[in-house]
């Protein structure tokens, strides 16, 4: 009966769509506190990996990286995190009947993506934070998010068919031309962001290098990769609004996110880049890349 008011049928599937939330969830806490991280100078308060410091595990008490080494302890913990959330959504896939071989692929590459991150995370300790390597850091966790949003949106509870027309087919393909490029437009968005990062400050300890390229250039060009998806998403806005879509409201939602996450970054800018406000982009960045997942399956689906 519980199950039941969750509208689901199979009371696996309620568990498969929860932990698949809470994948998506805890992946991106993992981007607010790794950008916690880096604003706080704290990117090698363990200046080794897999152990804080040579011959131990946690940090030691009074050593000279202080708060610092705790940090960096937690968000290396936050990574188990990940790995138990992981697990646990794989076992739910498992267990899911009638048998979902889609969600169980799906639950499968979050599951081995996060340890495969976590390595990626002690290679830029080992390299003592290079700017590429932090860069890739992000972007392997930014994989991560899009899959588990895949997986959550294929598993979640289905809406009763609506009455609307069927749309034509020119208009589905459109629509999900459109998404596609609003969702690859994301990613150069996102990474250009991750370079603009590694050229800039908060750069995660003192020692950490630089990439050596302008800052104030590469902002321009993540400012042109953003605008250019807010056109795309201007676009088709339109479209779907003109048409009474089904997929307006997904479009309306991202196209309020990248207004959002837009404003934020140029605010940033303007401030000098403050640590509160970087956090705050890297969580938008997330969110972004939840948002343009969600789109581009949403578009698939009503077509």
């Amino acid at each position: 009966m519980i199950a039941s008011w969750f509208g689901f049928k199979n009371p696996t599937a309620k568990f498969l769509y929860g932990w698949a939330v809470a994948n998506v969830a805890a992946n991106v806490l993992l981007v607010v506190t790794g950008g916690g991280v880096r604003v706080t100078g704290s990117g090698l308060g363990c200046p080794t990996w897999p152990q804080c410091t040579s011959g131990n595990i946690a940090p030691v008490p009074g050593n000279a990286m202080g708060i610092h080494s705790v940090i960096e302890f937690g968000n290396r913990l936050l990574t188990w995190v990940l790995v138990a959330v992981a697990v646990a959504t794989f076992v739910a896939a498992i267990r899911r009947r009638p048998v979902d071989r889609l969600a169980r692929t799906l639950a499968l590459v979050v599951a081995l993506g996060v340890p495969l991150q976590g390595v990626i995370g002690g290679i830029t300790v080992l390299t003592n934070l290079n700017p590429w390597v932090v860069s890739l850091h992000f972007v392997a966790t930014m994989v991560i998010i899009s899959v588990a949003t895949w997986l959550a949106f294929h598993v979640r509870p289905r809406e009763e068919a609506s009455a609307a027309a069927t749309p034509s087919p020119v208009f589905g393909r459109v629509t999900l031309t459109l998404t596609w490029l609003i969702y690859v437009t994301t990613w150069i968005a996102i990474y250009v962001g991750t370079i603009v990062t590694g050229s800039g400050p908060h750069s995660g300890d003192d020692i950490a290098m630089r990439n050596g390229l302008r800052f104030d250039q590469l902002a321009v060009l993540h400012a042109d990769a953003v605008w250019v998806l807010v056109g795309l998403s201007i676009a088709l806005t339109v479209l779907v609004v003109a048409a009474q879509s089904a997929l307006r409201r997904a479009t309306l939602i991202f196209g309020a996110v990248i207004l959002l996450q837009g404003l934020i970054g140029y605010v940033q800018y303007v401030l000098h880049v403050p640590a509160g406000l970087v956090i705050l982009h890297m969580f938008g960045a997330a969110v972004l890349m939840i948002g343009a997942t969600h789109l581009v399956l949403s578009a698939s689906r009503t077509r």
